[in-house]
């Protein structure tokens, strides 16, 4: 429930309709509450105030009409100029990109402000009643109206100059990025799990019971798609009620297709079809990778913008290393951060969830790998790859991370060499290289 729940709000947090959808419910509250407390305080008290609306009932009408039809006009503007922003933005960076202007919440704000003045207006107009009939122009109310009229054309301004800033490349990169360390802070806490004895990228296997590969049952996804939650808590508690130990074998970011193990259960003989069921009820699946609990997917949308720069077609080194330095800044806050033992435990000290997560050597090939292939000619891009790689190497800890940061240096400069055609140019990845290659031999020793 915890996990569906996570993807809900995850949900909202990336739709146009939610926010705009409460500011208009909370405009409806506001037009009530003033048109009652218009009615209550009379007009004397409120001519008193000095900055009311003063007019008569057919100023009002055509005040709030004229507000009305504006607010509805430019909303209509704003989500067309979203639109073209957004299509320019898939276009140039990648289609995965829409996801992060969607859950941009001064986009959602903007829309909402203009629905909510549009709506404020629509519903105080109605109450208005001419000489004809018994009189009344709610004071208060018209002047609510004028005032969130002047502060929906400052929200018109300053989205203007948001969405030029926001649709700039550098921009959307220092966005991606802060997610990115974000995510790592939040998935990869310090003594996330116990004991401290097993190894820091272990898949927890030597814990298991003897008989746990020959006993132990798979339960299978009921749909495909991607995995993009685990209710961990659920699946602890589940493992306690059960007496059962489980072991993941999938983790988020994973797809799935039908039938495919996601758990294994031991023993397995107490698999039935309401276990298979609460077990299912804590993964969730959907049609896309989400970066919730997936730290390769953030990783990902900078790769793919890097990627998407080196095109042929795009050619614009300068991003890419935009890109680079910001994967290398993840990857430094990443190697200071302890890897989460996989083995939980309950409160009495027994083993009931085995959960192999990412390792550095995995989250550093998913940074490293597609950029590499797609620059093998570009020796402005391998040498920011290589001075990443010399930074990133101050901060790790286990010696099999600096093994992996030397392939990957090995494997850029063999690229290099097979595909940069100038000396000079080659020159420049070799320094670079070499310095690599001092700074490892350095916290190695």
């Amino acid at each position: 429930m915890k996990a569906l729940l996570l993807k809900y709000w995850d949900s909202l947090r990336s739709s146009f309709w939610f926010v705009p959808a409460a500011m208009a419910c909370l405009a409806v509250v506001l037009a009530f509450a003033a048109v009652e407390l218009d009615k209550a305080v009379g007009e004397d008290w409120l001519e008193r105030l000095g900055w009311s609306y003063s007019g008569g009932a057919e100023g009002a009408s055509l005040l709030l009409g004229t507000v009305a039809g504006s607010m509805i006009a430019i909303a209509g503007t704003v989500f067309s100029m979203t639109l073209v922003a957004m299509s320019l933005a898939s276009s140039q960076l990648g289609p995965r990109l829409l996801r992060n202007f969607m859950r941009d919440t001064a986009n959602q704000v903007v829309l909402g402000t203009f629905v909510a003045t549009f709506v404020y207006c629509l519903l105080v107009l109605r109450t208005i009643r001419r000489a004809d009939e018994m009189v009344f122009v709610p004071h208060l109310s018209v002047s609510i109206g004028v005032m969130l009229a002047v502060v929906s054309i400052g929200v018109l301004i300053y989205f203007i100059h948001h969405v030029s800033v926001s649709i700039q490349a550098n921009e959307v990169v220092a966005r991606v990025g802060r997610e990115l360390e974000e995510g790592i802070d939040r998935l990869f806490p310090r003594q996330l799990g116990k004991p401290e004895s097993e190894p820091a990228n272990g898949t927890g296997e030597a814990s298991l019971p003897a008989g746990f590969k020959r006993e132990a049952r798979p339960v299978g996804a009921h749909k495909d798609g991607y995995l993009q939650l685990i209710d961990a808590d659920a699946l602890m508690n589940l493992a306690g009620q059960d007496d059962l130990l489980l072991r993941l074998e999938r983790r988020p970011g994973h797809y799935l297709v039908k039938g495919q193990a996601m758990v294994m259960v031991w023993p397995g003989e107490r698999v039935n079809e309401d276990l298979v069921e609460q077990l299912n009820d804590a993964f969730v699946l959907g049609d896309q990778r989400t970066a919730t609990q997936d730290v390769e997917f953030s990783f990902l949308q900078l790769v793919e913008i890097a990627v998407r720069a080196l095109s042929p077609g795009i050619n614009d080194p300068f991003t890419a290393i935009a890109c680079v330095d910001r994967l290398g800044s993840a990857l430094c806050r990443l190697a200071r951060c302890d890897m989460p033992s996989p083995l939980r435990f309950d409160g009495d000290g027994r083993l009931r969830l085995v959960a192999p997560g990412a390792t550095f050597a995995g989250i550093a090939d998913t940074a490293f790998n597609q950029i590499r292939q797609s620059a093998r000619s570009n020796p402005a891009v391998a040498i920011r790859m290589l001075d990443a790689i010399a930074q990133i190497a101050c901060h790790v800890h286990h010696p099999q991370d600096l093994h992996c940061l030397q392939r990957h240096a090995d494997m850029i400069v063999r690229g290099a060499r097979e595909a940069v055609p100038e000396a000079d140019d080659l020159a420049a990845v070799e320094v670079s290289f070499t310095a690599v290659r001092q700074a490892l031999r350095e916290f190695q020793g």
